[in-house]
C-alpha cells in the first residue's frame, strides 16, 4: 500500500467516487475479494468521514497487514478488523484473503449502543484486530450474525431499522470476544496520532462556530503551520481541508434531517452570507445545498 503523505483519499467504498455519505443509514456488505482483487489486494491509505467497517477475515494466508492511524497490524485469518469512522487505513492483503466487510454509519450506530449497551462505545470507536479461534464459541455466534447482516443488506426496504440493531448484536459479540482473547499487537499511541485525536474532538465541538485554523492551533498549543505539517503527515492533507470536510458534513446532515432551510443552516455553521455557503458546499460536493438536500431525500424516500 501507498503511505506517503497526500495520497491519502477519502472514499466511501474503497476506489468509488463518492464523498462518504454520512448522513445516511447505510449498512452495507460485501466481500474482501470483490474490491481488493482489482486493486492487486493492496488497498492505499484512505479514510471514510462518517463511515464504521468490521472486516471478519475468514480465509488467507499469512503475511497480510493492516495499518490505521499510523499503528501497523498483522492480520492472521481467522480475525475480525474494525476501523471506525475518519481513520486513515490500508490494507496489504495475502492474495485469496476472503471474508465479510460490513460497512455502516457509525453516528447512528453509537446512538443505539449508546441507548442498549454503552459499554460498546469504546469498541466502535477505536481501531482493533483480534484474532478468532475457528473451533470456538465467538466464532460459531459471529457467523450467523455476518450472514444475516447481508441478508438484511441486501433486501429492498427496512434496511436501517432492521440493520443498526443487528450491528449492535454484531459488537456484543466483538466486546466478548475483546475479553476473552488477546489483541493482536497494537503500537502505543504515538504522539502525532495523540493529536490528531484531540484536533477532531475540537473540531465536533466546535463546528458549528466557523472556527478558523489558527484557534485550532492555539488550543492544541502548537502553531498553525505545526498543525498543517501534521495533518499532511497523518491525514494526507492540509488542516484548512480537515476543518472544511467537517463542516461540509455537518452541513449535509442537516440538509437532509432538519427542516432548517438553507440560510438557517449557513447561519447555524457560522457562515453570515447564504451565497457564500452555497460556493463553499457546491465547491466541495459538486452539487448546489438545495440539489444535494432534495436527492438526498428522493434516496431515502425510495430505501
Amino acid at each position: 500500500m501507498r503511505t506517503e503523505p497526500g495520497t491519502v483519499r477519502q472514499f466511501a467504498l474503497y476506489g468509488t467516487q463518492d464523498a462518504a455519505p454520512a448522513w445516511a443509514d447505510l449498512v452495507h456488505l460485501e466481500r474482501v475479494p470483490e474490491r481488493s482483487s482489482l486493486f492487486g489486494w493492496e488497498i492505499d491509505l484512505h479514510f471514510h468521514e462518517g463511515l464504521i467497517q468490521v472486516l471478519y477475515l475468514t480465509a488467507g494466508g499469512e503475511g497480510g497487514s493492516a495499518l490505521m492511524d499510523g499503528k501497523r497490524w498483522p492480520l492472521h485469518p481467522p480475525c475480525l478488523v474494525v476501523v471506525p469512522a475518519r481513520t486513515v487505513h490500508g490494507f496489504s492483503f495475502h492474495p485469496g484473503t476472503d471474508g465479510p466487510v460490513i460497512t455502516a454509519a457509525q453516528k447512528p450506530l453509537e446512538s443505539l449502543a449508546a441507548l442498549a449497551a454503552p459499554e460498546l462505545l469504546e469498541h466502535i470507536r477505536r481501531p482493533l484486530v483480534l484474532p478468532v479461534d475457528p473451533a470456538g464459541r465467538h466464532a460459531q455466534a459471529l457467523q450467523p450474525l455476518f450472514e444475516v447482516i447481508g441478508q438484511e443488506a441486501h433486501v429492498d426496504g427496512g434496511v436501517r431499522a432492521a440493520g443498526m440493531p443487528l450491528l449492535v448484536a454484531l459488537f456484543v459479540q466483538i466486546a466478548r470476544l475483546a475479553q476473552t482473547s488477546a489483541a493482536l499487537p497494537e503500537a502505543v499511541p504515538s504522539r502525532k496520532a495523540v493529536q490528531i485525536e484531540r484536533f477532531r474532538a475540537l473540531l465536533d465541538t466546535n463546528v458549528r462556530q466557523h472556527t478558523p485554523v489558527h484557534a485550532y492551533a492555539d488550543a492544541l498549543g502548537i502553531s498553525v503551520g505545526q498543525l498543517s505539517r501534521l495533518c499532511r503527515e497523518v491525514l494526507g492533507v492540509s488542516a484548512q481541508e480537515v476543518v472544511n470536510a467537517r463542516v461540509v458534513h455537518e452541513a449535509q446532515r442537516e440538509l437532509v434531517y432538519s427542516s432548517l432551510s438553507v440560510k438557517q443552516i449557513a447561519a447555524e455553521l457560522g457562515f453570515e452570507d447564504e451565497a457564500y455557503f452555497g460556493r463553499f458546499f457546491k465547491k466541495r460536493t459538486g452539487q448546489r445545498p438545495t440539489d444535494f438536500r432534495r436527492e438526498a431525500r428522493a434516496q431515502l424516500a425510495g430505501a
